[in-house]
């Protein structure tokens, strides 16, 4: 209680006592008695002055420890629901079940010389339609499980057990190998809609097989063996990745630098077949106008070096790997190139490429659509190099010259423009007039979204 208001109190009751004999002159009440009744009245409102005070301080500090159980129990709320999304499924035991999909819709339009007879002209596809679940078990354990349903056919995409322990994972099932930073960046977070050339003309896929990646600070080191994909199971191939990532990082700049290397033994006694080829940027076209055609091959060495930085708004990455073959009855082993380099500005204030696990990963918007904002919006630019000609396997080499403007509205949505010209050298599928070095025009539009 405040010193101005016990003054007031004070004020009014001496008020209210000296006005008292005023009013009462016709008794016959000593002078003293008046005095000492005047000080008893002062002392008993004095006393109940302080009683109210130590009352009310009481009833502040209740109050006190009442609002701060209350936001004690408001912040473990908000940090269960941040630990556990919405559309997680949890108990107490460590069990849990998180549904998790996707869907690709692609379109648009391939332009060659008429001549060639490629399949050119306008095309379309559901580019990927996965469905599937991850969640943890008991133990440290953990599960995915992802069936991809596009191309009227069911593949398997991910679909192992984990263990964890700090910063070691271990992986058994059907997952990615170690090959290159665009190849383990998932298709949800990649830049074009479309990867790399070189990553599917190498063949770079999900394989059976048992891997350990090791995180410490700055380094991330990936080691595993495996044997074919799920649909493969029949062939005898045998193969061996490691991967090496170094990413230090400042408080505005993530840096990257990484190498891998890779064998494969086709484990065929007389040699099996490979074969290396690759669409111009859109998938929903099967023309190649780059092939080795079919290859008889005992193994194949690959060998990747790749870097990158993310710096506020701006990113950008490079990549090169080089695919060595064995052919039994060649004096000399076959080496094929592909690599590409990538510049990439956000045109929207505040956003940037997401990292994490030694790859790019989601970009969330600061701005989403909903929440007064329109998104993030990105440009990005690629030149793009394939070169499967070596020692008298004319392969064709394919320049591609690339943009792309990425749009999402939120973290889930994403809609991307991409254009690219391909510059080709020593095509294998002729003009009329025999050329086999000319340009393909390629577009691209892509609406996507996950969950």
């Amino acid at each position: 209680m405040s010193t101005a208001y016990r003054l007031s109190v004070l004020t009014t009751a001496l008020s209210c006592t000296v006005a008292t004999p005023v009013l009462a002159q016709d008794t016959t009440v000593p002078a003293e008695d008046e005095l000492a009744a005047m000080r008893s009245q002062l002392q008993t409102l004095v006393t109940r002055i302080d009683q109210l005070e130590s009352e009310l301080a009481e009833t502040r500090a209740e109050n006190a420890e009442r609002d701060t159980v209350i936001v004690a129990q408001a912040q473990s709320a908000e940090s269960t629901a941040n630990s556990t999304r919405a559309d997680e499924l949890a108990n107490s035991d460590g069990w849990s079940f998180k549904p998790r999909g996707r869907l690709m819709f692609d379109a648009g339009t391939l332009s060659a010389p008429e001549t060639i007879g490629a399949d050119d002209g306008f095309g379309n596809e559901v580019r990927r339609a996965r469905l599937g679940a991850s969640g943890d078990i008991p133990g440290g354990f953990g599960y995915k499980f992802e069936l991809d349903f596009a191309g009227n056919e069911v593949e398997a995409a991910d679909a192992y057990l984990s263990y964890g322990d700090g910063p070691l994972e271990v992986i058994v099932g059907h997952h990615n190998n170690f090959q290159s930073l665009e190849e383990l960046t998932s298709s949800l977070h990649t830049s074009f809609i479309e990867r790399a050339a070189f990553t599917d003309a190498f063949g770079f896929e999900r394989r059976i097989g048992i891997s350990a990646s090791y995180e410490a600070g700055i380094v991330l080191a990936q080691v595993g063996a495996f044997t074919d994909n799920f649909a493969d199971t029949g062939t005898n191939n045998r193969g061996v990745d490691g991967r090496l990532v170094i990413s230090p990082n400042t408080e505005n700049t993530q840096l990257h630098f990484g190498g891998s290397l890779h064998y494969n033994d086709l484990g065929e006694e007389d040699a099996a077949a490979v074969r290396y080829r690759q669409r111009p940027l859109v998938h929903f076209t099967s023309t190649r106008f780059v092939d080795t055609d079919t290859l008889a091959a005992n193994s194949e060495f690959g060998a990747g070096l790749e870097a990158a930085i993310i710096s506020g708004r701006l990113h950008a990455v490079a990549e090169g790997y080089w695919q060595n073959v064995d052919l039994p009855l060649a004096d000399d082993n076959l080496t094929f190139f592909g690599g590409y380099a990538e510049v990439g500005y956000f045109l929207t204030k505040g956003d940037s490429r997401g990292y994490k696990g030694g790859k790019f990963d989601r970009t969330k918007p600061v701005d989403p659509v909903g929440k007064g904002g329109i998104g993030s919006v990105q440009l990005n630019l690629r030149y793009d190099h394939l070169d499967l000609s070596d020692a008298g396997i004319i392969g064709g080499i394919q320049n591609g010259y690339l943009a792309s403007l990425v749009w999402k509205p939120t973290d889930y949505t994403l809609i991307s423009l991409n254009y690219g010209r391909m510059d080709y050298e020593n095509a294998v599928l002729p003009t009329q007039g025999d050329e086999t070095d000319y340009g393909v025009d390629a577009f691209g539009v892509r609406a996507q979204v996950d969950f």
